[in-house]
């Protein structure tokens, strides 16, 4: 497949990216940066934000804005959404980017699992929140694992079951893209111009697992991605192939070698578990009952 690394020119498009001070999100940053973008980098940290956004060309030239927000927390979305809507400048991307992967049993303070509340929940209620601001798109992060997502409405905290961080990462990415799905099939009711899309990063070089607890499974996943994995710029160019090109909505973006582990961004395999609209509508509806937020939106 021929390598596509022409990004299109994207001065006077502003993008907010979600865990954006490093890995994939401050590559997907930089390159959107380097194309002349505006982006707001929202993150957790904003000491490590700002050392990041050094690294993003455009930030000497007022391209480059930092924010907080801890997309597991739902008061600090809702602070952050406040700030944003306060300000009132269109966003014409969300990119929905912020992650944990094995990371030891813990619970949000909705008492929800905290690969979900981060991985998914969050940024339900951060895109929602921001969709009045929206122009064109909202980009969901995903990963090739959401193919063993086996989402448990009634055990969303993992207390009835016996916890597995990792089994808790596919559901979460799972919810991801029933999410974007579900997303993109009410904006098109709605009559709205947004649309919702998906990607993945296949095995990439980042630093996703050093949150484990665990230094074996961290070191294995350090070096296991730096052996067979793409480096970062090239995972992340699958997010910004998703958030710059005319694709259509529900569309999900992945490298396209044979395994999705590697490759240049193309259309990616779902999972059919991602088709079940009655599971997408369920997890809507209980989202909305997390998090006090559903969807607005204007026609076209």
């Amino acid at each position: 497949m021929r390598p596509w690394t022409q990004v299109p020119p994207q001065q006077g498009r502003r993008f907010v990216i979600t865990g954006s001070n490093g890995g994939l999100g401050l590559e997907t940053a930089r390159i959107l940066g380097s194309r002349g973008a505006e982006v707001v980098m929202a993150c957790r940290s904003i000491e490590k934000a700002e050392a990041a956004a050094r690294t993003v060309p455009g930030h000497d030239k007022g391209r480059l804005e930092v924010r907080q927000v801890d997309v597991s927390d739902l008061a600090s979305v809702r602070a952050f959404v406040a700030g944003m809507v306060d300000d009132g400048r269109p966003v014409d991307v969300l990119v929905n980017n912020a992650g944990v992967l094995g990371v030891p049993h813990a619970l949000s303070a909705e008492g929800v699992e905290m690969h979900f509340a981060t991985n998914y929940l969050g940024h339900f209620a951060l895109t929602l929140g921001l969709l009045p601001l929206l122009t064109d798109r909202v980009v969901v992060v995903s990963s090739r694992e959401h193919r063993s997502g086996r989402i448990d409405l009634d055990d969303l905290g993992w207390q009835r079951r016996p916890y597995r961080a990792f089994a808790a990462y596919g559901d979460s990415k799972l919810a991801d893209l029933l999410f974007m799905r579900e997303l993109d099939r009410r904006l098109r009711a709605a009559g709205s111009p947004l649309r919702a899309v998906g990607a993945h990063p296949g095995a990439s070089a980042t630093g996703i697992t050093s949150s484990t607890g665990n230094p074996v499974v961290t070191a294995i996943g350090h070096y296991g991605h730096l052996l067979v994995g793409m480096p970062a710029w090239r995972g992340a160019l699958c997010t910004v192939y998703a958030a710059t090109t005319d694709v259509a909505g529900g569309t999900y973006i992945g490298p396209h070698g044979r395994t999705e582990l590697w490759g240049w961004p193309a259309p990616a395999r779902m999972s059919r578990k991602v088709d079940d609209e009655v599971l997408a509508h369920r997890l809507w509806e209980r989202s909305v009952e997390l998090t006090g937020v559903d969807l607005a939106v204007s026609p076209s």
